[in-house]
């Protein structure tokens, strides 16, 4: 049985979470905070297998909370929020670079039409994060690289297509993550220049609801310019182009962005293994995909066709992997050139950029 706290400041939200993972045998409620003081004092005295944490609280926040019990008591955070506003997502993307594992959107109660799904969502994931091993963060969680729009970049998510005579970038970065990705990929593009001379392509995983806001929180902290892919937009150096919800990102030959409602692969809409095979079949040996933590093996097969193309195959290691199962699927289907830590990811890409531009 594992035992789970509940932290949220509202009555009525925790009364419901409370019932809904009470109605899985394999899950038992041990106890419940109305707030980040109260859940630091309980992780310690009753020690949970899992805790769910609302993030906007009086007092301690979700955020103070998380990065407390990481120093203090390491446990498996899944962050549950309602809230999908640029600045509320933003906090919830902090907590989990002090050490939460997943973000999963807060079901809207009974009476919404998506309600069943999104209890089944909730639970599986809880009972999923349990059995992922945290470790003791520092006592400093490292600040964002940048705290307001960087250089060159904006807030503003739309976009003007440059004119048609433009020529496609010599070459493409694509990256993939899905648990524990949002602070991994901001760390890597956190490493680049403002300047860097390659379009970036990213498939996140994220709860519905949260991927404007993932995409503004990276904007606003990192050098590159970060906007929400638009359907036929014009591949532009230093850009990061992340995939938009429930559709597939792809590229063309001539260097426009595609955007796919097909149906799934593996359960995904956005698909790793569908960014990467695109990529592969659009710049061919001039592909560099990067496969980062995440739970399942979503990313071999695209992957194996960046190999078939000559492109280059870049896995983050297990020791800095919140869970090494996307990477490690990769690496056990041997379609990975290296594995390198979080750390030295960005350097890599680097290499691959100038190395283009010397061919």
């Amino acid at each position: 049985m594992l035992r789970v706290l509940v932290v949220d400041d509202s009555p009525t939200a925790r009364a419901l979470l409370v019932d809904m993972i009470r109605r899985d045998d394999e899950l038992t409620v041990i106890g419940e905070a109305g707030n980040g003081a109260e859940a630091v004092q309980m992780t310690a005295r009753l020690a949970p297998d899992v805790i769910t944490m609302d993030i906007h609280m009086p007092g301690i926040s979700g955020f103070d909370a998380t990065k407390q019990i990481m120093i203090s008591h390491p446990t498996p955070i899944v962050i549950v929020s309602s809230s999908t506003t640029v600045d509320q997502v933003a906090t919830s993307m902090r907590a989990l670079r002090a050490g939460a594992l997943t973000l999963v959107r807060k079901p809207a109660g009974p009476g919404s039409g998506n309600y069943d799904a999104e209890c089944a969502d909730l639970v599986a994931t809880v009972k999923l994060m349990a059995d992922v091993k945290v470790v003791r963060h520092l006592s400093q969680v490292p600040a964002p690289a940048i705290e307001q729009p960087a250089s060159g970049g904006s807030s503003d998510l739309s976009w003007t297509a440059p004119p048609d005579e433009t020529p496609p970038p010599p070459a493409v970065v694509a990256i993939a993550a899905s648990t524990g990705g949002p602070p991994a990929i901001q760390q890597v593009l956190a490493g680049l220049p403002n300047d860097f001379p390659l379009p970036i392509l990213c498939v996140q995983h994220i709860a519905k609801g949260f991927t404007e806001g993932f995409a503004e929180w990276l904007n606003v902290t990192v050098p590159p310019r970060v906007t929400t892919a638009q359907r036929g937009e014009l591949l532009a150096a230093g850009s990061v182009y992340v995939a938009p919800e429930d559709g597939h990102l792809g590229v063309s030959r001539s260097g426009r962005i595609e955007i796919s409602e097909s149906p799934p692969l593996g359960g995904f809409r956005p698909s790793a293994s569908y960014l990467f095979e695109s990529a592969a079949n659009a710049f061919g040996r001039d592909t560099l995909a990067v496969i980062m933590t995440g739970m399942g093996e979503d990313g071999v097969a695209g992957l194996r066709r960046v190999r078939e193309c000559q492109g280059t195959v870049i896995a983050q290691d297990r020791a800095t992997s919140v869970i090494f199962g996307m990477p490690g699927a990769a690496v056990r289907a041997n379609v990975v050139d290296e594995t390198l830590a979080v750390q030295q990811i960005a350097e890599r890409i680097q290499r691959f950029a100038r190395q283009r531009s010397h061919r």
